[in-house]
Parts: C-alpha cells; structure tokens; sequence
C-alpha cells in the first residue's frame, strides 16, 4: 500500500473555495479508484496550508487513478474551478508506505 500526502498552500482568503473543491473529491476520488483518508483545512495556527491523504493499493494503482481523473468530467471541472478561482497556490506530493509491525 502507498498513501499519497499531498501539502497545498491556500489563499486564506479563500478557504471556503478550497473546503468546496475538497468536499467535491469526497465522491470523486473513490469514483476514480482511490482511498481517500481525508482533506484537513487550516484551523488553529498556519492558516495557509492544508492537507489531503488518498490510499492506493501499489503505484500502478495510483497510475491507473491518474488515468481516470484526466477523463472524470465532475473531476475536470474541479481541477478547472480551482485554475479559475487560484485559491490553490502551490501544492506538494509526497508518497509514503505505512509503518508496519
């Protein structure tokens, strides 16, 4: 298994824009083959960055999730209304395996 970490810089002004793009992948990424772990906003603190984590089985997996999304019309329209609003200023992704005993 691999968890994709991914670490975005928001405009804080425009939190409520990024918790709508974020609510909208609560149905799209499992549609498209991922586990969504969850999206976390700022709260207390930093109020710049927030945080995504989604479940793969392998990378493969992830490649074919990939591949799903670029065609996923409710997840095109989502990457097109974050390009639009540019509450997103930069992100980062980070693949991790679980610690295991």
């Amino acid at each position: 298994m691999i968890t994709c970490f991914i670490r975005y810089v928001i405009d804080p002004f425009q939190k409520a824009e990024f918790e709508a793009y974020a609510q909208n992948w609560l149905t799209i990424i499992p549609a498209c083959g991922g586990d969504l772990v969850g999206y976390w906003l700022p709260n207390e603190g930093t109020n710049n960055i927030a945080m995504a984590l989604i479940s793969f089985d392998s990378l493969a997996a992830y490649e074919t999730y990939r591949a799903r999304l670029r065609t996923d019309p409710a997840g095109l329209a989502n990457f097109a209304m974050a390009q639009e609003k540019r509450f997103i200023l930069s992100e980062e992704r980070t693949f991790l395996t679980p610690v295991t005993a």
